[in-house]
């Protein structure tokens, strides 16, 4: 090799010494300007590189240039080959810089056809709520400033007549998410008592978190009555000792008992604890604020019916069938509230100014009903027509199969959503989408790649695999994105 692979650090072996010769490479077929490696300094003057420095730092792209000469070097004196050129490394370079700096938590199409996904997000922002986040990471606001009195305020205030007012409770108090108003709750009323619930309703929600754990971290003893299919009222009336602090009711939001089945209601359960002094709380999950069947949507019930039906608390989430951001809210009665607030782990608990000013514009929105579903977003998507997302299914077709080539068959097929998040588990919603599948008889396992394939995009696809097909489903791709999923399928190739 008579001209040696270096760097601006390198140095030339003696031409005399064999034993410290790096391999020789077959130049016949290249041209020699492709076993040269550019020195960094020139690679750094070059004017290419310039906007690379000027976006990651010059410190940054130093060492990633070094890296990657430095692979460059090992492979060559392995007797590879690759371009060594000053464009194809600072090619090199700048695809090694994105990736670097590429963010963890990226944006994707949710194509899996549940629209309250936790693993993805749950509720997707209104932009009302996106702009007001926007304002309040680029300005100070008044947390915690009251302006009328130039004094110190509760940040809770700034929500609170909202959701006074589309709730019908006395106060209210918001945390970081539903889980942490329930410990948050039980600590505050029921910490070293007992707490009745039926056993039918000892839930677990996601990521093995159970009801009765919550309990137990909170300080509080849980009391179980009835039976897992059937509870009475008397059941309650059983458990009910001088350590009872409260009676408690689960929404059963992430399975459903059928067949022999009975639960205690809460109108016959509020008697009982009225003529025993006993608070009532309902733990609802995925609270929601208005009647879905206004929007063609199955009941679920409101926090609303539910202080009107006699709950003196009553804990939901804000980033579920609600749409806000993600929290937690404790709404009822005034003086246990006012307790609530003034336990030690409400601070720990609290939430910041964004979720603050991602919820207020969400709950302005109430206030409108019959503009909901078109303002709203998380109402859009689970009111939107299957006429519309089998429109958008039949556009993307022809671009899909054309991207995945001869490999796969793409069809427009109806298939089925769900809400999502524990909401309304046994209730599915019409859709309409895509059916990926491989030939009969393909080896290994072409669905799985192809799965992974859609991941890799610029912006990922995700779908779901179930009978021999990968589903994309179309209710969460708006037609205003169809053009940026088009675009991407050319890199499907290489993803």
């Amino acid at each position: 090799m008579t001209k040696a692979v270096q760097d601006d650090q390198a140095t030339q072996p003696a031409q005399g010494d064999k034993s410290t010769q790096p391999a020789q490479v077959n130049k016949s077929t290249q041209p020699a300007s492709r076993f040269r490696l550019p020195a960094v300094h020139v690679l750094l003057a070059a004017p290419g590189c310039q906007p690379l420095v000027a976006q990651y730092g010059r410190e940054q792209t130093v060492a990633a240039l070094r890296d990657l000469l430095g692979e460059l070097r090992g492979n060559l004196l392995g007797g590879g080959t690759a371009d060594t050129s000053e464009p194809a490394v600072l090619a090199a370079l700048a695809r090694r810089l994105q990736g670097a700096n590429r963010r963890a938590m990226r944006r994707l199409f949710n194509l899996t056809g549940t629209v309250l996904h936790t693993n993805l997000g749950r509720a997707l922002l209104p932009d009302v709520a996106v702009q007001a986040v926007a304002d309040a990471l680029r300005w100070p606001m008044n947390l915690e400033w009251d302006l009328e009195t130039g004094k110190r305020g509760d940040r809770d205030t700034l929500v609170e007549e909202h959701l006074l007012k589309l709730t019908g409770a006395e106060a209210v108090t918001i945390v970081n998410n539903n889980a942490a108003a329930v410990l948050l709750m039980l600590n505050t009323l029921a910490s070293g008592r007992e707490v009745i619930v039926s056993r039918g309703e000892l839930v677990e929600i996601g990521g093995a978190f159970r009801i009765p754990d919550v309990m137990t971290r909170a300080g509080a003893i849980l009391r179980e009555v009835g039976a897992t299919n059937r509870t009475h009222p008397k059941d309650y009336e059983e458990g009910v000792n001088a350590g009872t602090a409260l009676m408690m009711k689960v929404h059963t939001s992430n399975y459903a008992i059928t067949g022999f089945t009975r639960e205690v209601t809460l109108p016959e359960l509020v008697p009982l604890a009225r003529e025993r002094g006993i608070p009532v709380a309902v733990d609802l999950g995925s609270g929601t604020l208005v009647d879905l069947e206004k929007y063609g949507l199955p009941h679920e019930t409101t926090v609303r019916e539910t202080i009107e039906g006699g709950a003196d608390l009553v804990t939901f989430s804000g980033d579920k069938l609600l749409g806000g951001p993600q929290c937690g809210i404790i709404a009822g009665r005034k003086d246990l509230v006012a307790a609530i607030k003034k336990n030690p782990l409400k601070r720990a608990l609290r939430v910041g100014k964004l979720t603050l000013a991602a919820l207020e514009p969400v709950l302005a929105l109430y206030h409108a009903p019959d503009l909901l579903p078109e303002r709203l977003t998380t109402l859009r998507l689970l009111t939107r027509p299957a006429s519309s997302m089998r429109a958008l299914a039949e556009r993307l077709r022809g671009p899909v199969q054309g991207a995945l080539g001869d490999g796969y068959s793409v069809t427009a097929e109806p298939m089925t959503s769900q809400i999502g998040s524990g909401a309304l588990p046994v209730d599915v919603l019409p859709s309409f989408g895509l059916a990926l599948r491989a030939p009969e008889g393909t080896r290994g396992n072409p669905l799985g790649v192809l799965e992974r394939r859609l991941r890799a995009l610029p912006v990922p696809v995700i779908g779901r695999i179930a009978d021999d097909t990968l589903w994309l489903d179309l209710r969460c791709l708006e037609d205003g994105q169809a053009e940026e999923f088009i675009n991407q399928l050319k890199d499907l190739e290489t993803a």
